[in-house]
């Protein structure tokens, strides 16, 4: 019962943070395609444009910030594993469970606490870009810091859920 549970847990919490990795790797393929264009753009007609080069740099943010719940689904984060990488399964599960306890679950909940006024206040005054030209609607860009950090606590909170599986 407590196990049937446990996986039915899991799997709500890995559900947003899968879907949300998969479908914001399609970013990079929008960047590659909105890069081209640019340069093309820029240096074959000589027309520069702003908006499209600003909306590259929040495809590449919100990539890696949504994917980054992604790569912990898949263990897939940078971990120098010099030790880790001979320990038994037991030992492993040990070390990511203090991990993720005492690491990671409270510096997520750091920068989604102190990311709350400086999303709200983007909001508020409904920023746009200080480059004309630039894209109108920064606030929601901003949006994503908020939604990373849930993505993360709730990967995380999975991961902390898989530890307690018996296999």
């Amino acid at each position: 019962m407590i196990k049937n549970i446990n996986q039915i847990c899991q799997s709500i919490l890995i559900f947003f943070p899968s879907i949300l990795g998969k479908v914001s790797t399609w970013f990079m393929v929008l960047m590659i395609f909105l890069t081209a264009y640019v340069v093309v753009s820029r240096y074959v007609f000589g027309i520069g444009i702003l908006s499209l080069q600003e909306l590259i740099i929040y495809c590449h943010g919100i990539t890696f910030l949504v994917c980054a719940a992604y790569a912990l689904k898949k263990d897939q984060h940078v971990r120098v594993d010099i030790f880790y990488r001979k320990f038994s399964k037991r030992r492993k599960k040990i070390i990511n469970l203090f991990g993720n306890i005492f690491f990671l679950q409270p510096m997520l909940w750091v920068i989604f606490i102190l990311s709350i006024d400086y999303v709200s206040f983007s909001w508020l005054i409904k920023e746009t870009s200080a480059e004309p030209g630039g894209l109108p609607f920064v606030y929601l860009y901003k949006s994503i810091i908020l939604v990373s950090a849930v993505l993360l606590i709730m990967q995380s909170f999975a991961n902390i859920l898989s530890y307690f599986n018996d296999d």
